[in-house]
């Protein structure tokens, strides 16, 4: 059974108690199929400015058949018990995004989450406390570094990389997923190793700077958070 804290911690120190546990927990070698046939993607939204603090967590499930058409999708929403503060952005958002998880009607192998995942100054961001709790292969996907700095040139073509290096250690790779735009992060949440973590990321790209699974799941959280009458907003 999963610790209360790692969910929602009474304070800051449990919660920081909690990244570390959870980080402890986390592998790095792969422990999924070569090819998932069941994929999901996870993103949220965040209200506008100046409406009242919301946090809507989307899921998405894929199929390696036809990659972008969602199998099927889970929303959860709410007002979220835990405070914004840098490098504990987790536990605002992850009892939602168990919520919208656990809304699909099948489990998938493997989840892309819109966040990082060891890449965090104490080796547990979203994608690795998501991964942990459900057991689940999960592959962190963030748009700015969290901690830590490219080491070597990024190339502008598609498909460039280069190491995230922090406290003398690879934490993520460097992606350019599109020529000339901005790369992404990409770090193994739970059970993926690296190198894994990154082909897959490759694998769901579809012209797009965001592999599939976390473009459908940001798309998606979007559209709900505007059907709800609100503008744009992030976490």
């Amino acid at each position: 059974m999963t610790p209360k804290d790692w969910i929602h911690p009474a304070d800051l120190e449990a919660a920081r108690d909690a990244q570390h546990a959870i980080a402890a927990r986390a592998e790095s070698a792969d422990r999924l199929p070569a090819q998932p046939r069941l994929v999901a993607g996870v993103d949220c939204a965040g209200a506008a400015r100046g409406a009242p603090d919301r946090v809507r967590a989307m899921a998405v499930l894929l199929g390696t058949e036809a990659r972008s058409r969602p199998m099927a999708t889970g929303l959860e929403e709410g007002t979220p018990a835990f405070p914004y503060i840098p490098g504990f952005l987790g536990f605002r958002e992850i009892p939602f995004v168990l919520g919208a998880v656990a809304k699909l009607p099948r489990r998938p192998e493997l989840i892309f989450v819109d966040g990082h995942g060891t890449s965090h100054p104490r080796g547990c961001g979203i994608a690795t406390h998501l991964g942990v709790v459900l057991d689940l292969s999960t592959i962190g996907v963030a748009k700015s570094i969290l901690v830590g700095r490219v080491e070597g040139e990024l190339g502008e073509e598609a498909g460039s990389q280069a190491p995230l290096v922090w406290k003398g250690r690879q934490i993520a790779t460097v992606l350019r997923s599109k020529r000339r735009v901005q790369p992404l992060f990409v770090s193994t949440g739970h059970r993926i190793s690296l190198e894994t973590a990154v082909r897959h990321v490759m694998d769901w790209l579809a012209g797009y700077r965001l592999p599939e699974p976390t473009r459908l799941a940001d798309r998606l959280a979007g559209e709900a958070r505007r059907a709800a009458g609100e503008g744009a907003g992030l976490l």
